[in-house]
């Protein structure tokens, strides 16, 4: 009764005193979660009583949806959304994305937005806008079938958002041709916050693994002794043996080291590579 009423599957394992919640739409996943624990903390379990109790929890979740979106909005400085968008917005607190809240990447694309367009002259209200619901549409991705960022538009539109927004919206993944500045900065708020080191378990694993390439590619040299990966790995420390490499061979290893990092790896920004070459003479006095 409990499986058929909130669409949710029950599995029970030998884990002591635990059960799983599996469900595909994260939103009804709590609202079973929900139910489930009000069920056992009451004690009566029987169909009428989980139908009771599941409506309440219902109720419960879109309420805390609406107030999430509505938490969202009031920190970004954003005040005339439609109810229908706020609600939207606030299930996307229980949907993740590689691991990533997507509320919270929201919310952090649109300050990043934001800095940009302030930087750059622009409306920094529009680009919030833009940012904030870019992903509004894998709130519904379970129920529509298509593209997030075209479902998303198509919500933006039908409830009356600017056409710069829906642009931004539909073009965050290049589904259709950019024409705007706010949609490219759009999609460069989207990239720094899903990109930045840890946000993404997906991401996190490649970063790693290039810090753990990058400190390989300096240690591969001779006469180096020690590497470190610094700064989120935008700088490569080289310690040398000074017995084995002069001044000289110090600049051409740091040199030879930036080239096949080039090569190798790819990376925003620049990689800042220091060899230190360091001499110490102790003696002591008795």
């Amino acid at each position: 009764a409990y499986e058929s009423i909130t669409g949710v599957n029950l599995i029970i394992d030998d884990s002591p005193e635990a059960v799983l919640l599996s469900c595909f739409d994260p939103v009804r996943r709590e609202v079973g979660r929900l139910t489930l624990e009000e069920l056992v903390l009451d004690g009566r379990i029987h169909p009428h009583r989980i139908e009771e109790i599941y409506e309440r929890s219902k109720a419960k979740v879109e309420q805390l949806c609406v107030r999430a979106g509505e938490d969202a909005l009031m920190e970004l400085g954003i005040t005339d959304m439609h109810p229908e968008l706020i609600a939207l917005l606030g299930k996307l607190r229980y949907r993740t994305s590689y691991g990533q809240n997507v509320l919270k990447h929201l919310i952090e694309s649109a300050h990043l937005a934001s800095i940009m367009a302030g930087e750059l002259r622009l409306d920094p209200a529009l680009l919030k806008r833009c940012t904030v619901l870019h992903d509004i549409g894998k709130a519904l991705t379970h129920e529509v079938e298509g593209s997030h960022a075209l479902i998303g538009a198509e919500i933006a539109r039908k409830y009356g958002e600017h056409d710069d927004v829906v642009h931004a919206i539909e073009a965050h993944h290049n589904e259709v041709e950019v024409r705007t500045v706010e949609a490219v900065l759009t999609q460069a708020a989207d990239a720094i916050s899903g990109g930045r080191p840890g946000a993404r378990r997906e991401s996190l694993e490649a970063y790693v693994k290039r810090l753990e390439r990058l400190e390989q590619i300096a240690a591969d040299h001779e006469g180096v002794e020690k590497v470190f990966a610094m700064q989120a790995g935008r700088e490569i420390r080289v310690m040398v043996v000074p017995d084995a490499v002069d001044d000289i061979q110090a600049q051409v290893i740091a040199r030879d080291i930036a080239k096949q990092v080039e090569e190798e790896l790819t990376y925003p920004g620049q990689i800042r590579i220091t060899v230190v070459r360091e001499s110490r003479a102790t003696e002591y006095a008795r």
